[in-house]
């Protein structure tokens, strides 16, 4: 199978040549990678035309946008950019992050995962982050969601869910709409990939409000809002995340704002995440 690599990327001098190398270090190369230079002001877009004069799969695109950076809708702006420069003759469409260093069996373990069942929509491993000298697991979620740091899409499904939301939630409403069109997420607890810089480490409070905004946008529901932002604050360990989490949601909810998903769908993932939480608890 074909796969197609986005890299958007800003400010990564320090990380984005380890990423590079581990992806043309893979035993199946990707068709293309396309790094996504957004309005970086270091040497990132040298370091990638480096990589590139080896490897002709490799381009760089630049892109301007403002330099704040949101959750969300900046890196999706970056991978839309980068997604529109590319063909269609590709099997697998993959989004990874510019801070990454992937197995090198990684994207071959992937691909085995679409061929072995049709109705496979997407597939990825796990984030493990630095800690003590150790690689632990970045623990964020919970294991059958698959990190916005590394998705791989089948392309019938990345076009059946619309692409990619630029919008913080993006990487939850992909697999929910998944999900309502019956295609199965896949991850794979063997597919350590090693996380150089936590998620986000550099968030603001605007961009905290943006967490509770988008489980809005989800058409969560206050209740299930509170329950998922708890959740979400526990594990960070910084409970009073929780306070920005539900400020978020009803900020957005009293502005009216736009949601991600339609009435239908909003109504499938408030009954899907209910069923989710009864499991755990029974």
């Amino acid at each position: 199978m074909k796969y197609y690599i986005v890299i958007p990327t800003y400010n990564e001098e320090t990380f984005i040549a380890l990423t590079l190398q581990s992806l043309i270090s893979q035993t199946v190369l990707p068709s293309k990678i396309v790094v996504v230079n957004d309005n970086s002001t270091d040497k990132t877009p040298e370091i990638v035309l480096d990589f590139a004069k080896d490897n002709p799969f490799i381009t760089l695109v630049n892109k301007t946008s403002e330099a704040k950076h949101l959750p969300g809708s900046k890196v999706i702006q970056a991978f839309q950019k980068g997604f529109e420069t590319l063909d269609d003759n590709y099997d697998l469409i993959v989004k990874i992050d510019a801070d990454l260093i992937f197995p090198a069996n990684y994207f071959e373990t992937v691909i085995n995962h679409f061929q072995s069942d049709t109705t496979i929509g997407m597939a990825g491993g796990f984030c493990y982050i630095e800690k003590n000298g150790d690689w632990i697991l970045e623990n964020l979620t919970d294991k059958d969601h698959i990190r916005g740091a590394l998705k791989a899409y089948r392309k019938e499904t990345f076009q059946q869910i619309g692409g990619l939301k630029p919008a913080m939630g993006w990487d939850t409403v992909d697999e929910l709409l998944c999900k309502f069109y019956n295609w199965k997420v896949v991850t794979d607890e063997s597919l350590h990939v090693k996380h150089l810089k936590p998620t986000g480490a550099s968030y603001n409070q605007a961009a905290r409000f943006k967490q509770g905004e988008a489980f809005y946008a989800l058409g969560y529901g206050f209740f299930i809002t509170g329950i998922a932002s708890l959740k979400l604050a526990m594990r960070k360990g910084k409970p009073l995340l929780f306070i920005d989490y539900i400020n978020g949601f009803w900020k957005a909810k009293s502005a009216k704002k736009p949601m991600l998903v339609n009435t239908e769908q909003a109504k499938f993932i408030r009954k899907y995440r209910l069923q989710k939480m009864k499991e755990k608890l029974f």
